[in-house]
């Protein structure tokens, strides 16, 4: 077995990765990955520079890890600014560092891309993004979002835990039977706001990727410029990155607009495999009431319900989405720190965060919005 480093996940067969992605995870399918770096998402001056692991037996793609460069911590969720401050602080640096995530994509998903998830694969690519690390001078490696770590030796990488707001299928026949599950003053309310998209005479159209003009990714594209504009951040993705997904992905990419007065005036962006339906990004250029929770959460799960899709990532935090049918679920971050000192400073630090996270994870889903037993 021979590991291997590049800085261009073209230079890797798009079979061959793909077949490793079990799960059929949009985010992990070469198309995804590939098309950041061809379209100006990563790579350049972005802070994201692609040093991918692969793992090889002979002429087979046994098994493979994405890794990035990082100058700074921009896109990735999982927030380490106190970290890099405490470094400087002390004058030392803590960028450059190596993360192992989707760039600008908090979604949890495999990491350790191997056949059969085997954990001997796996430990082979943990061990060479670490000596990798070592060998090239990195504060750090960073292992975001990931959905199985057990194989991971807690004396050498802590753990971190996050939270985001999630929405399930419990085998909902439609709208109607997802409302009759939530307590009484929920129920109303989302009807309520549902009821205010139709009285403005805004409809909702869903178009899958190979259906979308090329009118209409400009269209989106604007709205997704607008968000950015409105919250004063950076703008990640290129449009040709987009209309790229829509081209070769067509059977994962989601968009639902808004019309009003035969024009679209807002849009969201998704992507989705058989059982996950990830909800990305969002705009609009003309303000209605209710909108954004129409286009992002209730069309999104009725689209759910009606294609048997069992679970609804709708992004990062949120809790105005418990009243809307999403519970809090726990992510995970994985962090090697190759300085003995931070190491056991952050140890400590996370050892009360986990403390902290399970707390209020416990503290919101008291609170669900779902009907109890007696009701």
């Amino acid at each position: 077995m021979e590991i291997r480093y590049c800085t261009t996940l073209g230079d890797i067969d798009k079979r061959q990765w793909n077949r490793l992605n079990a799960d059929n995870n949009p985010f992990l399918q070469h198309e995804f990955l590939d098309g950041m770096e061809r379209y100006g998402c990563v790579g350049g001056d972005s802070g994201w520079q692609p040093r991918h692991i692969s793992l090889w037996q002979e002429q087979k793609l046994i098994g493979a890890l994405p890794l990035y460069s990082k100058q700074h911590s921009w896109g990735e969720f999982v927030f380490d600014w106190a970290w890099a401050n405490a470094y400087a602080y002390q004058g030392i640096s803590y960028y450059p560092k190596l993360v192992s995530a989707i760039p600008f994509t908090p979604v949890t998903g495999q990491r350790f891309l191997c056949e059969n998830h085997d954990p001997n694969i796996k430990q082979r690519l943990l061990g060479a993004a670490i000596d990798y690390a070592q060998n090239n001078g990195y504060s750090s490696w960073h292992c975001l979002f990931p959905d199985d770590i057990r194989m991971i030796n807690k004396d050498k990488v802590l753990e971190r835990w996050g939270y985001q707001f999630h929405w399930q299928n419990r085998n909902y026949s439609d709208f109607n039977a997802f409302l009759a599950s939530m307590s009484s003053s929920k129920r109303k309310k989302i009807r309520r706001e549902r009821r205010r998209i139709s009285e403005q005479g805004v409809t909702v159209q869903y178009i899958s990727g190979h259906e979308i003009s090329e009118q209409q990714w400009q269209v989106f594209y604007q709205y997704y410029l607008s968000t950015f504009s409105k919250k004063n951040n950076y703008p990640a993705f290129t449009l040709e990155f987009f209309k790229h997904l829509g081209h070769t992905m067509p059977d994962q990419v989601l968009l639902i607009l808004a019309r009003y007065n035969g024009d679209d005036v807002a849009g969201a962006f998704f992507m989705r495999n058989d059982s996950h339906l990830y909800g990305r990004h969002w705009g609009c250029l003309a303000e209605f009431h209710s909108l954004h929770f129409e286009l992002c959460y209730y069309a999104a799960i009725e689209y759910c319900i009606l294609n048997g899709i069992k679970y609804f990532n709708a992004g990062a935090q949120g809790e105005h989405k418990l009243s809307r049918g999403f519970l809090p679920v726990k992510t995970r971050s994985l962090h090697w720190i190759a300085h003995e000192g931070f190491y056991h400073a952050i140890d400590n630090f996370l050892c009360e965060e986990r403390n902290g996270v399970s707390d209020y994870i416990a503290s919101v889903a008291a609170h669900s919005p779902f009907r109890q037993a007696d009701e």
